[in-house]
């Protein structure tokens, strides 16, 4: 991994998303770590990874998003880490849990390009 790159993580149960978000992320010129639900990113956290930005689903199965953004957010050495939810979920009361528990933005996958994304997530990188 190169150290003078930013570093995302993408947590994401859906493979075909995934790859979506992995390439386009690479393409960026960024590094990319991956975890297919939140359990499995904790652990890569606990080992080490040190993302500059977390884009995060919420529906996935071990650990949800939401479950996952709450663990971040009361560990001192975690909590600053940007996090963006990209979800398929968008009721009103959803979107106002996740920022209430701290995401930076909250996505919906269908409303929003890979590009698009990616712009919003350079913004929170400056």
């Amino acid at each position: 991994m190169d150290a003078t790159k930013k570093t995302i993580m993408i947590v994401e149960d859906d493979t075909f998303v995934m790859d979506i978000y992995e390439t386009k992320i690479a393409k960026d010129g960024m590094n990319v770590i991956s975890a297919n639900n939140g359990m499995e990113a904790i652990k890569k956290l606990e080992e080490g990874a040190k993302p500059d930005l977390i884009l995060l689903d919420i529906l996935m199965p071990y650990m949800n998003g939401l479950e996952f953004l709450k663990k971040v957010k009361e560990d001192e050495n975690l909590k600053n880490i940007p996090i963006v939810l990209l979800t398929n979920l968008s009721q009103k009361e959803e979107i106002q849990e996740g920022i209430g528990l701290g995401a930076k933005d909250y996505l919906i996958k269908s409303h929003f390009t890979p590009s698009e994304v990616m712009e919003k997530i350079n913004k929170y990188l400056q």
